[in-house]
């Protein structure tokens, strides 16, 4: 996506990691905690949080929503396919992701209630 663009919905800016099985639960507190909050005080239009749980680890994906790519930059910075790891990460990741990906919003037409906040 060219930086400077703005897509008529928005974008998306996705993160994926992966901890251990064991981690996991930890891991979604502290995501949820440290990540997904601080994403919504930043300026995200909304943030998802999803989980899978397979027999050694367990695979998450963070999209957050953001008006544009410069709302986006002015917390993500020049290079918003940086990744900006939380403090704990080292410690429940299995390795750290290099990059995330960004996408222009086409279509988003679901909003999710309050009450499946962790």
């Amino acid at each position: 996506m060219n930086q400077s663009s703005t897509a008529p919905g928005g974008v998306a800016r996705i993160w994926r990691g992966r901890t251990s099985s064991t981690l996991a639960d930890e891991y979604t507190r502290y995501l949820y905690d440290h990540g997904v909050k601080k994403l919504e005080s930043l300026g995200a239009r909304g943030v998802q949080m999803l989980r899978e749980d397979q027999a050694d680890s367990s695979f998450f994906m963070v999209t957050s929503f953001w008006d544009s790519m410069e709302a986006m930059t002015r917390w993500a910075g020049a290079d918003p396919t940086r990744i900006r790891h939380l403090d704990k990460d080292p410690e429940y990741l299995l390795e750290l992701p290099s990059s995330v990906q960004i996408l222009s919003v086409v279509s988003c037409n679901w909003m999710l209630a309050d009450t499946m906040r962790i």
